[in-house]
């Protein structure tokens, strides 16, 4: 019996996954239980956590797999800032003390960090592998291919921006790579920058404005910011960046170019054009990974691509991928952003380290990304009472009767059953549920529950034997990183006034039988839920179904804006009484907002930062 332990830390999103003898046991981010979204601080409590489901220890584990090869990230930097020298001093003057205190001397503080939960840890079992390494570790290891390329773009690794791998049986090489400062991902942070989001966390929001803008920019990028070549590779302009030598994304000369300055968030109001610049780097980045997956597919000949790297999260460029069909399959890790690099790691030391053996499983070995904490009734309960909460318990069919009667009455539903997800995406364990037929549940959601920008979408989870007849797709996307049109018979036909609206203003337009989860283009990022991998929430959106005739239901993370999905039972009640749930269904304790204690009640929307 073999225990590999892998972590990612110290950049964003840290976390810890534990394998034993190559199966994935647990996985989490550091964020869930320090409630500071993207945590990037060494993963003591994930890792506890992680061990803790094993019921093993640390001296039972045989390996440490570290995501990252924190010297030849070193070097990068001090390349970097030696070419652009006299420039990016103020950048360099910040760097350099938190890099000559920890992430030079990375192995020491592991070595310090993991003896604090195991006093006699041998540094001996320290790996370290390469950050892309890692990503396309995560890609094709819990694939149920063979066989695949895997490509993986994010921002930057030590100097990788994007790579490609051929995986075959347990091996992995990757046979070319984009290195820095040419980055995709990058480029796509710097435009979140300049209209205004936070970089590494606002990304999702200008995919989601997108639709909402005309690309009539993304010629002038493609002509004047970026070089691309047929083959998807390319060259970035660096006149137009700062992020090689200052403390911001793009430079002066961007400005210029489009003739705005950035955005200022949360007071700028966003305009029309910010639409425009939205749509148009979406339509970029769409355009780049179309031409280098038809290139790779005409390449090398293999039907199935793996994909992971913070780029692997645009739902949308992943949609367009698979209907174009250069390649027959596609998989994409669900936690494809840093924090996946952890189970990557792991998985990199146990097949390539270690050169075990790999047998593919279906529909994957993610187990539907269900690697997180549970709580038991008992626990539940007793954690509830202990903050003063008032709920009935009661068996199952009686708790998903009264949910489902719940949603059909037009309630807005925290879900809380089974392990936490793992990864960015809420998949019906730490969800917010509500009816997909309500014009006005979008904006309801959004304003009165998670306290953000009203545009943003929220995605379908929909029973995978129904998916064909509410989206123009037939595959399975259980982890929501797919995006798909609703089918043409359940679209409303816009007006000519309607069609002549601009921006937000088409916000409130229904689109759709189901308008709370179609978006301004009629897409949708479905998540497709079956009932071997989930099968509380699948008999949940059955009994909606069968009160409503509609199979599936509206689901957004449990949280609000800026705050880490909940992981307790304590942080789903506190969530459930700071907002505009209605009901709160715990396992099967069921907690009605109306009978709570007034004094409980909590100003929820200023308790944390701005994503």
């Amino acid at each position: 019996m073999t225990y590999i332990l892998g972590v990612s830390a110290l950049y964003h999103d840290s976390a810890a996954a534990l394998l034993h003898d190559g199966t994935i046991v647990a996985a989490a981010q550091e964020e869930r239980f320090t409630r500071v979204k993207h945590d990037p601080r060494f993963p003591a409590e994930a890792i506890r956590y992680v061990l803790a489901e094993a019921g093993i220890g640390l001296e039972d584990v045989a390996h440490v797999a570290f995501y990252d090869k924190p010297f030849l990230k070193f070097e990068r930097l001090l390349e970097t800032y030696l070419a652009v020298a006299p420039r990016g001093f103020n950048s360099f003057r910040m760097a350099m003390p938190v890099w000559l205190r920890e992430k030079l001397f990375l192995k020491d503080l592991m070595k310090k960090e993991l003896r604090r939960i195991d006093p006699g840890f041998d540094d001996a079992k320290l790996l370290f592998t390469e950050h892309h390494i890692s990503h396309a570790a995560s890609a094709f290891y819990p694939s149920p291919f063979a066989e695949a390329v895997v490509l993986t773009m994010d921002g930057v690794g030590e100097w990788a921006t994007a790579s490609v791998a051929i995986g075959r049986g347990n091996g992995l090489e990757i046979v070319r790579e984009l290195h820095f400062p040419h980055s995709l991902g990058l480029l796509y942070s710097a435009f979140t920058y300049y209209i205004g989001f936070k970089v590494n966390s606002g990304e999702y929001k200008v995919m989601g404005l997108a639709p909402y803008g005309v690309p009539r920019f993304k010629d002038l990028i493609l002509e004047k910011v970026m070089d691309l070549k047929p083959d998807g590779s390319f060259r970035l302009d660096q006149r137009y960046f700062n992020y090689t030598a200052g403390l911001t994304m793009t430079s002066k000369a961007m400005e210029d170019l489009f003739g705005e300055p950035v955005r200022q968030p949360e007071s700028d109001r966003l305009t029309q054009f910010h639409m425009d610049v939205a749509a148009s780097i979406q339509a970029v980045t769409e355009e780049v990974m179309l031409r280098m997956t038809r290139a790779l597919a005409a390449e090398y000949g293999i039907a199935n691509l793996c994909m992971a790297g913070g780029v692997a999260l645009n739902c949308v460029a992943n949609g367009k991928i698979l209907r174009d069909g250069a390649f027959e399959h596609l998989w994409v890790q669900p936690a494809s952003g840093d924090a996946g690099g952890a189970l990557g790691a792991a998985q990199a030391a146990w097949h390539m380290e270690l050169g075990e053996p790999r047998q593919p499983v279906a529909p994957d070995a993610m187990r539907g990304s269900y690697l997180g904490p549970a709580f038991s009734d008992s626990e539940s309960a007793a954690e509830l009472s202990a903050a003063g909460a008032r709920f009935e318990q009661m068996d199952e069919d009686t708790a998903l009767a009264r949910a489902a009667a719940a949603l059909a009455d037009g309630k807005a539903i925290g879900w809380f059953q089974g392990r936490m997800e793992y990864g960015p995406r809420a998949l019906g364990a730490r969800s917010i549920l509500g009816d997909p037929r309500s014009p006005s549940m979008q904006k309801v959601l959004n304003l009165k529950v998670k306290f953000r920008e009203s545009f943003r979408p929220f995605a379908p989870s929909v029973l995978r034997e129904d998916v064909a007849d509410w989206f123009e797709i037939d595959d399975d996307s259980p982890y929501m990183l797919l995006v798909a049109d609703v089918q043409e018979e359940i679209r409303r036909q816009m007006s000519a006034e309607e069609q002549a609206l601009f921006g937000i203003e088409k916000l409130n337009v229904a689109r759709s039988d189901i308008p709370a989860v179609t978006h301004v283009d009629y897409s949708a990022r479905v998540q497709t839920v079956h009932r071997d991998t989930n099968p509380k929430y699948h008999a949940l959106i059955s009994r909606f179904k069968a009160l409503t005739g509609c199979g599936l239901v509206v689901n957004t993370s449990f949280n609000v804006r800026g705050e880490p999905i909940v992981c307790t039972p304590t942080d789903a009640f506190r969530c459930f009484m700071g907002t505009g749930i209605d009901a709160l269904v715990i396992g099967n304790l069921y907690l009605e907002k109306s009978a709570q204690d007034p004094a409980l009640m909590e100003s929820y929307e200023e308790k944390y930062e701005l994503d």
